[in-house]
């Protein structure tokens, strides 16, 4: 790596207070190959094994191929299609078909087994590896700008000083950010926001959000409480940090917010 810089340090008024040194993990090298495994290997950690029971859709139908049944216990010969028959209308002869596939209650052709391997595995230092090349992404202005409003005067990344994490309301987060020339970026985010189709809003997922700036604390603070509302904010202390809130959707370059205390206990999560 090359040695380290010194990055700007921002009051809540959004004036440069001071600078202080940038640690050495913005960096390091950009590899959005690996950033892109580590977030697909936490989101197929979540997914829940599901499958079918045993013996689901095998109703009590039974196909009788004999010739020499009596006319109303035989399935062949009587201008039906040979399948097995529930015995649920008296006779075979006048009960449905069961079973099999193509039959209306019937089994599944090929459910899904519980025995599936869903998780995508990935070691610890490749974890950690995408982990420091996301945290370098956010300097890059140029991959940043791909997916967020970046004012071309702004230097990334972007530190304010540790008064951000006292902030109690919403609109004091607000009012910091436009000071900073950040607020259109919330504005587009609140734009993009719009109703899902389909029955994913019946099950909890009524809006599809976009993903807006990313806030990193040093430790839990008031702020978490302040900025939950702003549509499509995260907000995390350094210590629980991981590629997938650097890089939703394995797509790195995420807009993000340091506290100067965050960066400075940098060092002492990634090494």
């Amino acid at each position: 790596m090359p040695q380290s810089s010194k990055v700007a340090v921002f009051s809540v008024d959004g004036k440069k207070a001071r600078e202080i040194e940038l640690p050495k993990v913005f960096f390091a090298e950009l590899e959005p190959e690996i950033i892109r495994r580590a977030v697909l290997a936490m989101q197929s950690a979540r997914k829940q094994p599901k499958g079918t029971k045993e013996g689901a859709g095998m109703k009590v139908a039974e196909y009788r191929g004999r010739r020499n049944l009596p006319f109303y216990d035989r399935t062949i010969n009587i201008e039906h299609a040979r399948l097995p028959r529930l015995k649920n209308r008296r006779t075979l002869i006048a009960g449905r078909v069961g079973n099999v596939p193509q039959a209306v209650g019937g089994r599944r052709a090929h459910p899904p087994k519980v025995e599936k391997k869903i998780e995508e595995k990935i070691n610890k230092k490749e974890k950690k590896k995408a982990l420091i090349s996301a945290i370098a992404y956010t300097k890059e202005k140029e991959a940043i700008a791909k997916r967020h409003k970046v004012p071309e005067a702004i230097e990334l990344p972007i530190v304010v000083e540790d008064k951000f994490e006292a902030l109690k309301k919403t609109k004091e987060v607000l009012s910091v950010l436009e000071r900073l020339g950040l607020s259109g970026d919330i504005a587009y985010a609140k734009e993009k926001t719009k109703r899902r189709a389909g029955k994913g809003k019946a099950r909890g997922r009524k809006l599809k959000k976009k993903k807006s700036i990313l806030i990193i604390t040093a430790k839990e603070a008031s702020v978490y409480r302040a900025a939950r509302n702003l549509i499509g904010v995260d907000i995390c202390s350094v210590s629980n940090l991981n590629a997938e809130l650097l890089a939703p959707g394995g797509m790195p370059g995420r807009l993000t917010i340091w506290t100067e205390s965050a960066i400075k206990k940098l060092d002492e999560v990634v090494r």
